[in-house]
């Protein structure tokens, strides 16, 4: 069921995606309305931006994280990876005093 008091308008799914936003998940056709309500976005060139309208939260446990936060948890993971291998590839550029 449906009871969000926030929703992506139907109208400009068309011009969101065409900026970017890419809409992962749908609610099934729900009568009267054509295509489903969109539940979940992402924007492709972003490192990690997913957001999305259910709450994977109540599914989650300590040793059985949902997925949702399983991914936001390795993105961060490499997140972190890339910028130690960054900063320690600037330290050796970096001229002697």
């Amino acid at each position: 069921r449906h009871r969000h008091r926030y929703e992506v308008n139907p109208a400009y799914v068309e011009l969101l995606t065409q900026a970017g936003l890419v809409v992962s998940g749908v609610t099934p056709g729900m009568q009267g309305r054509g295509t489903g309500l969109v539940e979940a976005i992402e924007l492709a060139d972003h490192p990690f931006f997913l957001a999305l309208q259910s709450h994977p939260e109540f599914k989650s446990r300590p040793m059985r994280p949902s997925p949702p936060f399983a991914a936001f948890v390795a993105a961060a993971l490499e997140h972190k990876r890339a910028h130690r291998v960054l900063a320690a590839g600037e330290a050796a550029d970096a001229p002697e005093a």
